[in-house]
């Protein structure tokens, strides 16, 4: 933990104003930064000898759809050198995009990718911004809250075309509400099963009482 205190420290140290909220959770360091200045905010952590976090190991996202800045843009970093990791916390809304860090860490071109085709977070300056996980002609951003659990659109082969082709979702009936009762239990309306009348005759006599 002193390790982490320290790192929190040269964290405060080397961004500024730009570090909005910081705290120690489950062997991490976790900070908030303004999302306007998240490529140089990176870019510090990457190059200050005190800090190095020269490992991106991940971008993800998170969808809270009653704040106002609904989504998280959540950065896993790694340092090699000291051996602690950082996650580094953007926040946005479905309309302002966030700048992209391929500059800074090569990889995060197809996590930017990924954190757009499900969440539908927008990184402006991306080389290659385009889906990544989902199919072709796919609609909506299936990780957001609000996504329906059937989505919009099924996909299937039609024979007569040749083709894989989409349609609107068409549900043949609702979603069933299952009970996940054991089928023995289920049988109510059976007063006897076949090998009943043999386990009758097997068992035991009631001793008679003297």
């Amino acid at each position: 933990m002193a390790d982490l205190d320290q790192l929190q420290i040269e964290a405060k140290r080397a961004l500024g104003i730009d570090l909005l909220h910081a705290t120690i959770e489950k062997g991490e360091l976790r900070i908030l930064v303004t999302r306007t200045h998240i490529k140089d905010v990176l870019q510090k952590l990457r190059d200050d000898s005190a800090i190095a976090m020269t490992q991106l190991m991940d971008i993800c996202g998170a969808d809270y759809p009653e704040r106002p800045e609904r989504f998280e843009v959540i950065y896993n970093l790694l340092s090699l050198k000291h051996n602690w990791r950082i996650r580094v916390k953007v926040e946005t809304d479905e309309t302002s995009p966030v700048a992209s860090v391929v500059d800074v860490y090569s990889a995060a071109g197809w996590f930017e990718r990924e954190c757009w085709d499900l969440f539908g977070v927008a990184f402006s300056n991306n080389p290659d911004l385009r889906r990544l996980l989902t199919d072709y002609g796919f609609e909506g951003h299936p990780l957001r809250k609000d996504f329906p659990l059937t989505g919009y659109v099924e996909v299937r082969y039609d024979d007569e075309q040749k083709r894989v082709v989409y349609e609107p979702v068409k549900l043949v009936q609702d979603f069933r509400n299952f009970d996940f009762m054991s089928p023995w239990e289920g049988i109510t309306d059976v007063q006897m099963l076949p090998g009943d009348e043999k386990a009758a005759t097997l068992a035991p006599k009631p001793e008679a009482k003297a």
